[in-house]
């Protein structure tokens, strides 16, 4: 399109495919871009990609300059060197100036795309040279992100430098000598040819206006809203009368920890999800209370704690150990436990290592020590998730007798998705109906993928040797009955999925309504790093003509999980859900299988 926005656009790559990263080349005769047209996708078509850098050219003459071979393309080279030599002595001859006025040629641009790399992989940024000959690209082939080269006539690929950090940006030197490579907030000039790496230091001081710098970042938050707010209209908000109130409140706030809270107060005035303001202090050498892996007995009274549980995949997992239900641990790194002590501190930055612990078991009458290496409360809250997970797929294969069975979607992402496929087309698929629990789901992006698996029709059945196994088409998609469980607690993809769900008419939704949270959102960090604030960008039209956006979405059966059952460890919308499948079980099949 034109640089001034006016006339036609054109599709360049028209494609199906993922394409981004999109850089001019070759004097503007040639554009460049990353797809992942031959690379591995994400099963949820989202979150990493492989790529290649792909090439078009919008010349003829500098299409099949690209394509020569190096044999072919040094011969051209010293041909046309040998007539610019001619040209200087014999003022006769001329050599012919490019075409002025020179215009992109778009027509059959298909018959004039390259692929640049030869393998596909996790590319960050990449740049080509000037004369076009070598393209350089960051990539996480090892550990983390390297620097690699590709020449363009032989096609070698070579380690230009190590970086082993996270996703990389690039920019080359004019004369095209040097490139200077930002990884991990660090700048790094590399020789192009040789490799050789050394640091580009920056050092400075800045006198912080903190209360100006609020100021900015309220008023651009104001007018970001304002452009890219899903609904032109404001929903019917009078955003600039907001804009004139809270600012009087501005010249009172001299932290962020309040200003957090102005900016949440102003844009919950729009009255939409995905938004409010965020800060996150960036504490040095904060504490961080490591985990062993173990749950504990809180009606224990005396000195230590008494082991109740030792958790599956946790640090006590382990063929050695000797610690089980009813062993007190008496002391910590030779520190005792005493009865009115918070003993969590005596775990205080130790996560990864060793870790000396002095037991007793109350049966046995014995003491002993055991090392380990704790863990962070984040693997721990990771343990204690698939314990619940075990947990209800246990519970529901008791009370079905093994005809129903259960999956927890944990997040809408690719890594959820994947453990959702593995494990109805695997542990589910002799189940005759299947429970997809969303509850405590914060959203993501997956709800088309999930909505679209379930709603397998089944048209065949595989008989080899004229035996009918349990291979059915469609295979990639689930084919029998099945029912959503949702709770107050879904949010944005966790609404859309139960929406998208019952709209297919896929099943029956059961469990508490859930609030129309469905926008995609873009948070964007701010000049100071630690706040963040959210604008609701794209609306989701539903069947009812309107963004669904603040429209809540009712269960077909409604179950509440009240207080008192889960203190007794029953979970009623669990247990319905069961019930509602046993009964789907006995209905004729509507396929003909």
């Amino acid at each position: 399109m034109k640089a001034d926005g006016t006339g036609e656009r054109k599709n360049l790559t028209q494609s199906g495919f993922f394409d981004g990263g999109a850089q001019w080349a070759l004097g503007g005769k040639a554009l460049l871009w990353v797809t992942d047209r031959d690379g591995k996708r994400p099963l949820a078509l989202q979150g990493a990609r492989e790529v290649d850098v792909y090439a078009m050219f919008f010349d003829q003459d500098a299409y099949d300059r690209y394509k020569l071979s190096k044999d072919d393309f040094t011969l051209l080279k010293e041909k046309e060197d040998k007539e610019k030599e001619e040209a200087k002595k014999d003022t006769t001859k001329k050599v012919v100036p490019p075409p002025k006025g020179w215009e992109p040629y778009i027509e059959g641009i298909d018959t004039r795309k390259l692929r640049l790399t030869i393998n596909s992989g996790n590319i960050s940024d990449y740049v080509l040279s000037p004369d076009g000959d070598k393209l350089y690209f960051a990539a996480r082939m090892e550990k983390g992100y390297d620097l690699w080269s590709t020449n363009a006539r032989t096609k070698e690929t070579k380690l230009v430098a190590k970086l082993d950090g996270g996703p990389a940006g690039m920019d080359l030197s004019k004369d095209g000598k040097s490139l200077f490579v930002v990884s991990d907030g660090r700048i790094m000039k590399v020789d192009a040819d040789a490799g050789k790496t050394s640091p580009v230091t920056v050092n400075g001081e800045m006198v912080l206006q903190a209360t100006a710098e609020r100021e900015y970042i309220f008023d651009h938050a104001w007018r970001q809203v304002r452009k890219k707010f899903y609904d032109p209209k404001m929903q019917g908000v009078d955003w600039d009368f907001y804009h004139t109130q809270y600012t009087k409140f501005l010249p009172h706030i001299n932290n962020n920890y309040d200003f957090q809270e102005l900016l949440s107060e102003f844009l919950g005035e729009l009255n939409a999800s995905h938004t409010g303001g965020r800060f996150a202090p960036q504490a040095q050498n904060g504490d961080a209370t490591a985990s062993l892996g173990l749950l504990y007995d809180e009606t224990y009274d005396g000195d230590g704690v008494k082991v109740m549980e030792v958790l599956d995949g946790g640090p006590f997992m382990n063929a050695k150990t000797k610690i089980k239900k009813g062993v007190v641990i008496e002391k910590i790194d030779g520190d005792d436990i005493k009865e009115d002590m918070d003993w969590n501190k005596l775990l205080n930055r130790k996560s990864g290592k060793n870790v000396l612990l002095s037991l007793y078991d109350p049966e046995t009458k014995t003491r002993w020590d055991e090392t380990t290496k704790p863990i962070t409360q984040q693997e721990e809250q990771g343990l204690l998730y698939d314990r619940w997970v075990r947990n209800n797929r246990k519970k529901v294969e008791e009370l079905s007798g093994g005809k129903v069975a259960y999956i927890h979607v944990q997040g809408m992402n690719d890594a959820s998705y994947r453990t959702v496929f593995e494990d109805v087309l695997g542990k589910a698929i002799t189940a005759n109906a299947l429970i997809v629990d969303t509850r405590f789901n914060g959203g993501g992006n997956l709800h088309d993928e999930l909505s679209t698996f379930l709603n397998g029709k089944k048209y065949m059945q595989m008989a080899p040797q004229s035996v009918k196994v349990g291979a059915w088409e469609p295979r990639g998609r689930w084919s029998n009955p099945s029912a959503v469980l949702m709770s107050e607690s879904n949010y944005s993809d966790a609404y859309l999925f139960p929406y998208a769900y019952k709209a297919l008419g896929v099943g029956k939704l059961i469990g508490m309504p859930v609030a129309g949270t469905g926008t995609a959102v873009w948070w964007e960090t701010q000049i100071d790093p630690t706040l963040v604030f959210g604008i609701p960008m794209v609306a989701f039209i539903g069947k009812e003509d309107r963004p669904v956006e603040n429209l809540q979405l009712e269960p077909d059966i409604k179950v509440v999980n009240d207080y008192k059952s889960i203190l007794k460890g029953k979970d009623p919308q669990l247990e319905r859900a069961v019930k509602e499948m046993l009964e789907e079980i006995k209905k004729p099949s509507k396929t003909g299988f």
